[in-house]
């Protein structure tokens, strides 16, 4: 093996490695970070502009609010994690009430594992 060889292989590991990190999901009240291996989305939930849910070959939930934070999640992580889904629906209702969330309120009202379903 070359080192040129040797470099290239390392950066297909590299980029591979890069492609199939998982982002983690927390939560906390009036937040929701995900968090990938170089950066950190974080969007405060209290202050929703917008919901969307994107289809596709990966379904994605993508949450926008006022002060300019953006987060695209995939529904199943909140099938897994099941304690994020009433910190986002907290969240969600307070920026109803607010009248902040000006797009997607329907997209919020069904259980995140009808979202699997209907992706599987």
């Amino acid at each position: 093996m070359t080192l040129w060889r040797g470099a290239l292989w390392f950066g297909l590991a590299l980029l591979l490695l890069l492609a199939l990190y998982p982002a983690r999901v927390r939560a906390g009240e009036g937040w929701l970070p995900s968090r990938r291996l170089l950066r950190e989305h974080r969007v405060r939930t209290d202050l929703l502009a917008s919901v969307r849910c994107l289809d596709g070959v990966s379904q994605r939930l993508v949450l926008r609010d006022s002060v300019g934070g953006r987060m695209a999640i995939d529904p199943e992580v909140l099938v897994r994690k099941p304690q994020l889904w009433p910190h986002l629906d907290a969240g969600a209702r307070k920026s109803a009430t607010a009248g902040t969330l000006l797009c997607g309120a329907t997209a919020l009202s069904r259980p995140p594992v009808i979202w699997f379903q209907v992706a599987n």
